[in-house]
């Protein structure tokens, strides 16, 4: 039978999230098309009809991931934003967390249309960060990028940090306590103490 249009774009849509989930669970060699095609149900032959390269379909399943970070952040209070990511919750949901925690080492030894992809991605991260900037503490788009920028920094690194050690150590959560109340010791409005909220 022949797959309509619509399927066809249904289905590769399918393979690309499938392939985000799979990737920020077990990095990019973690992942072979060959179980990646049979994850998302189909066979293997059919990769190459969707993609060029495996390449290509990390390229593409990590702007999905990271558009979806983007799409939790944009709007929401910073330091709520803060408490949620810096949560044992999310460090501990890697197939479905940050794209930018789970991968970005990867990454760095990816092709660069790889790596280009993360960096559009970094760029798209500042701007849901940085949208309440100016409005909360009067920073101009300058100060407010280089503040969501630290945050973002601060925040990724503290997660991989948190994830190299064991997933029961007090070193893991101590990592999370500490960088989560320096973030938000450093917001205008943060509440330092406040308990952080489940992700």
């Amino acid at each position: 039978m022949k797959v309509t249009k619509a399927q066809a774009q249904a289905n590769r849509a399918h393979v690309v999230e499938t392939a985000s989930t799979l990737f920020r669970e077990r990095g990019y060699d973690g992942v072979g098309v060959a179980d990646l095609m049979a994850a998302a149900g189909f066979t293997h032959g059919g990769f190459y009809k969707q993609f060029r390269s495996k390449a290509d379909l990390m390229a593409e399943s990590a702007a999905c991931g990271i558009a979806q970070t983007a799409a939790l952040t944009a709007g929401v209070d910073m330091s709520e934003v803060v408490r949620l990511y810096l949560s044992r919750e999310h460090r501990d949901a890697r197939a479905t967390g940050c794209t930018m925690a789970a991968l970005g080492g990867d990454a760095a030894r990816q092709p660069e249309a790889v790596r280009a992809t993360f960096a559009t991605g970094i760029e798209s991260l500042l701007a849901a960060l940085g949208r309440e900037g100016p409005s909360v503490d009067g920073a101009d788009s300058g100060q407010a990028r280089t503040r969501s920028l630290d945050i973002l920094a601060h925040a990724v690194g503290a997660i991989v940090m948190s994830r190299a050690c064991p997933d029961d150590s007090p070193l893991a959560d101590e990592i999370l306590a500490v960088c989560r109340e320096a973030i938000l010791a450093s917001l205008p409005s943060a509440t330092a103490s406040a308990p952080p909220a489940d992700i």
